[in-house]
């Protein structure tokens, strides 16, 4: 890692940089840019952290794996934005409501934004925006600050990034010499609502030249399409950066060293057998019916494995603290799973990358957001992919199809079908009793590892521009 970068006074300036970072003030965005906020504040770069009080206060609550000291040094700005309005209703697919209010009141920030990053660059040399691809309306007007550097974030993963651009050029997206057309989720019905795909394409018509491109992977993981994009890519005027990935990789370790009290889930995984428990989370923008979630208690108990289910509704407004999902699982169903120690319910926030790196998990049930998959994908866990919405599909792709690492459950394609309990049972003994959940696991073990050597080397033996070196390289970049 490189040494910590001073900021002296300049020319009047008292910074030579500054970073701010952009977000969507969705839970899924703001994660991935407030671990990158403590990985470049590790690095003694000052870091803004843009937002709105409540998602803010929900991000540093949710946070998990970091030293409170580096939070302390990053600095969180609370802009108002229109409350979300109490008790959305659902859509016909699984893209919430609330997540598309949300967006659009993004539109309101292009001002606050701009003053923002004006005023720092008086005071510093040079002033760094990270901006979310989903935030490039409100940030538009910063290209034109003279001393502000803008990289465009890419919330999603590299491959499916290299999807979109690849349909939307006419190109055949492939896979192993598979063409993949006939498998490759469309982004109207089950992917987008309306809404939110006109909320994309402004971002998309928003678009200018920025200094780079940056995504939470690995060229260890997606090298691959970090590379085809960078070379015939529309964007590929541009810089790009494979720096993830942006979760801690050793989080045990620094639990182990806490004298702090561990969440009553993760006293119950000290006692299991290894690779025995499965984690299920469908993330945070994902409501079950109540339907769905009697078939999956079955499945799962019927599956004979261990488990721990965050069974919490999606979130809504200014959800922070003290969530609770009021479902209707089957009667006795908690109680008699407790006291046969079969698994756990979990209806508030979860500290997920402890459970994924945890010795006793040896599989995830999973919505497929990107932060899920590669925060799996880093802790060598296979994955019961069951995507809902957005880039989810393609992301599951990405693990079943390309690395390997994960089987699917049900079929995106159907639309509104219900996933039976025998459906969720077979995909959990699949995964978990088989001789190929094991192959899985070992292949996904063998990635985790090959991350980490690469973090802890500077570079892997075959790849001299993997996870270390090019973070490190990216922050002598934007402090040269």
């Amino acid at each position: 890692m490189a040494k910590n970068i001073d900021s002296k006074s300049v020319g009047g300036k008292t910074a030579d940089v500054v970073v701010v970072m952009v977000p969507l003030p969705a839970q899924g965005h703001l994660n991935q840019l407030l671990h990158l906020s403590h990985i470049i504040s590790g690095y003694g770069l000052p870091v803004h952290f843009i937002g709105t009080s409540s998602r803010n206060r929900q991000a540093q609550v949710r946070l998990h794996g970091w030293d409170p000291k580096i939070t302390s040094k990053i600095q969180f700005h609370n802009f108002l934005t229109p409350p979300n309005p109490p008790n959305p209703k659902s859509t016909t697919n699984k893209v919430p409501t609330q997540l598309i209010h949300s967006s659009l009141a993004t539109f309101r920030l292009r001002e606050p934004i701009f003053e923002l990053v004006k005023n720092l660059s008086s005071i510093s040399n040079r002033v760094v925006v990270i901006y979310d691809f989903l935030m490039t309306y409100p940030i538009q007007d910063v290209h034109s600050i003279p001393n502000a550097e803008l990289y465009c974030f890419q919330c999603v993963s590299a491959f499916t990034a290299y999807t979109y651009i690849w349909e939307m050029a006419g190109k055949p997206v492939m896979i192993d010499g598979e063409a993949l057309k006939d498998i490759l989720p469309c982004r109207q019905g089950v992917l987008f609502s309306p809404e939110l795909d006109e909320f994309v394409q402004i971002q998309s018509r928003s678009r200018k030249l920025s200094a780079g491109i940056i995504f939470n992977t690995s060229r260890v993981i997606e090298g691959e399409f970090v590379n085809v994009m960078a070379k015939e890519g529309h964007h590929s005027a541009e810089k790009h950066w494979a720096i993830g990935p942006f979760n801690p990789l050793d989080v045990n370790k620094r639990r182990r060293s806490e004298s702090e009290k561990s969440h009553k889930c993760l006293e119950w995984i000290d006692k299991q057998p290894t690779n025995s428990v499965i984690l299920v989370s469908f993330g945070t923008t994902t409501s079950l019916s109540d339907k769905e979630i009697e078939e999956i208690a079955i499945g799962l108990v019927n599956s004979g494995a261990k488990f721990i289910w965050v069974l919490m509704d999606a979130d809504r407004g200014e959800v922070v603290v003290g969530e609770h999902r009021g479902s209707n699982l089957p009667e006795g169903y908690e109680e008699r799973i407790i006291k046969e120690g079969k698994g756990l319910i979990l209806r508030d926030w979860a500290p997920q990358l402890e459970i994924l790196a945890h010795s006793s998990t040896g599989g995830f049930m999973s919505h497929c957001g990107w932060n899920s998959c590669i925060e799996s994908i880093s802790y060598g866990v296979p994955m019961a992919a069951w995507p809902m919405h957005s880039d989810q599909p393609r992301n599951a792709i990405l693990v079943t199809k390309y690395l390997k690492i994960g089987i699917r459950v049900g079929d995106w394609g159907h639309e509104g079908e219900l996933v039976k309990a025998d459906e969720v049972e077979r995909v959990v003994k699949k995964l978990m009793d088989s001789k190929e959940g094991d192959q899985m696991r070992k292949k996904a073990a063998k990635l985790r590892d090959t991350i980490k050597k690469s973090v802890e080397k500077g570079g892997d033996d075959d790849d001299d521009e993997a996870i270390g070196t090019e973070m490190d390289a990216f922050i002598a970049h934007l402090s040269r």
